[in-house]
């Protein structure tokens, strides 16, 4: 009975977590450029597996006990948003599914976005925070130069290879796997933006049955600890 109230709290908390992550998908669903996070979910057996695959210490007991479920990975729908059309000269769309525009935080530090939607800000191209747009030569791009769009520096990067940090901007993990596009012409739109790639119909089916799935193991626990209550009682009663 406790084994199986133990899998069921999991599960809930696994449904917590995709709730999480779909209702932070729903709210990004006009984002420029934003990409749809998923959970995958597999068992904490199967993390037991993969440790032991890498040389770790592993009781047999625990491999035939550990069932419970677990979040096995998080992982980004990288396919490539709709292109909309916009007519305003400032913004730009990438078609490369692994490719990004470059940019420069207020503290110096250069990072990674699709966000196209860009602004002038004092002469220069920035994005809509404010961040610096740079050229391939990590400079700002003068907004006056009429050949601005090609100084807009690309950059070519597995989405692996990026952690994202928020404002819909990445980080590189390994920078030396970084990669510059030498000619932007061939992937740049300009006049468009990239939507976001969620589905916000699919991605609402998602959130009313991860709800459902937590209702349904709150039901169970509910259900098991009435019939331990129970088993309890009797014995108690000498029944």
């Amino acid at each position: 009975m406790t084994q199986g109230i133990h899998q069921l709290t999991a599960s809930m908390v696994n449904q917590l977590n995709r709730v999480d992550v779909i209702s932070n998908n729903l709210a990004n669903a006009n984002t420029v450029g934003f990409k749809e996070d998923n959970l995958a979910e597999g068992s904490f057996n199967r993390y037991l597996k993969n440790q032991i695959e890498k040389d770790e210490v592993v009781l047999k007991e625990s491999l035939v006990m550990d069932t419970i479920p677990k979040i096995d990975m998080k992982y980004k729908d990288e396919s490539v948003g709709v292109t909309k059309q916009t007519g305003n000269n400032l913004d730009f769309a990438i078609k490369d599914r692994n490719m990004f525009f470059k940019v420069q935080n207020p503290q110096g530090d250069i990072e990674y976005t699709r966000d196209g939607s860009f602004k002038v800000l004092d002469g220069r191209l920035v994005t809509q925070n404010g961040y610096e747009v740079l050229t391939a030569g990590n400079e700002p791009i003068d907004i006056n130069n009429p050949a601005f769009p090609t100084t807009i520096a690309l950059v070519n990067s597995d989405f692996k290879n990026l952690d994202n940090i928020g404002n819909n901007n990445y980080k590189a993990i390994e920078e030396q796997e970084i990669n510059d596009v030498a000619d932007n012409a061939t992937f740049l739109l300009q006049g468009s933006i990239e939507t976001s790639n969620v589905n916000t119909i699919k991605t609402m089916v998602g959130l009313i049955e991860a709800q459902r799935k937590f209702e349904q193991s709150q039901k169970a626990i509910t259900g098991i600890d009435e019939i331990n209550s129970k088993v309890i009682d009797s014995i108690g009663n000498g029944r």
